[in-house]
């Protein structure tokens, strides 16, 4: 099948899946509506603390709209698809899909695309929607790009290692630590800093403050954060092919 084929068999069956499930619907909004609450917000809560307190909350904007923007928002279409796969996993979707022309890497293929599309679009809309920063396009372009991949690899590690909603969401809960951790980095002026690359989300993290301070020589730091993320992309593929096939 082409891929033309492929979203023209699928699209519609995951469409139906949102719609019917509340929570998927809702999700796939939660970054607009975000980048709204934070633009109105923020502003005056800013003028706020200042005027109180003298304390300027705007030098820390790239660590808020690092985690909400950067890593929040590939980790909520990672949800959304995960929920999916875990759907087809119950209802045995996945099985039956064996005996059809659909191929598994071609399944696997429209299930990584689709959330890398989807994070790469919502980015390029919510950091002008927000108002918060003045990065061009292009340099929004290049966030978009590192930080999509982190959404299939999310939705395959909620699909490969939950056996349905009730774990996921707990896996969800577990990862909020991994997922925040990294944005302390961003209070960390040493090469001790380098400690969080460990977790996939610091090199998404890192290439956005590069870019916010202005700064152009991030290309070493898109590449890593391209290449940890692919890696464990097929990793978290070849678990999830072996769950299918017991």
């Amino acid at each position: 099948m082409s891929i033309i084929q492929t979203l023209r068999a699928l699209g519609p069956i995951d469409t139906r899946g949102v719609r019917r499930d509340g929570l998927l619907s809702w999700m796939i909004v939660i970054p607009m509506i975000g980048a709204l609450v934070l633009r109105w917000g923020l502003p005056p809560l800013t003028a706020r603390l200042i005027e109180r307190y003298a304390f300027d909350l705007t030098l820390y904007y790239p660590a808020l709209l690092a985690y909400f923007f950067v890593v929040m928002t590939p980790v909520i279409f990672g949800t959304v698809i995960g929920f999916l796969l875990l759907d087809e996993k119950d209802d045995q979707t996945l099985i039956a899909l064996q005996v059809t022309p659909l191929s598994t890497n071609q399944y696997l293929a429209y299930r990584i695309a689709i959330p890398v599309v989807l994070t790469s679009v919502m980015i390029l809309v919510i950091f002008p929607l927000s108002g918060l920063s003045a990065l061009p396009l292009t340099h929004i372009l290049i966030i978009g790009i590192v930080a999509a991949p982190l959404a299939p690899l999310f939705a395959l590690y909620l699909a490969a290692f939950a056996q349905n909603k009730v774990q996921g969401f707990a896996l969800i809960k577990l990862s909020g630590i991994v997922l925040l951790l990294p944005t302390f980095a961003f209070f960390i002026q040493s090469p001790w800093e380098l400690a969080f690359g460990l977790l996939p989300t610091y090199w998404l993290m890192k290439v956005y403050w590069l870019l916010e301070s202005g700064q152009s020589d991030v290309w070493m730091y898109v590449l890593v954060a391209l290449i940890y993320q692919s890696v464990g992309i097929g990793a978290l593929v070849r678990r999830f092919d072996a769950v299918m096939h017991r």
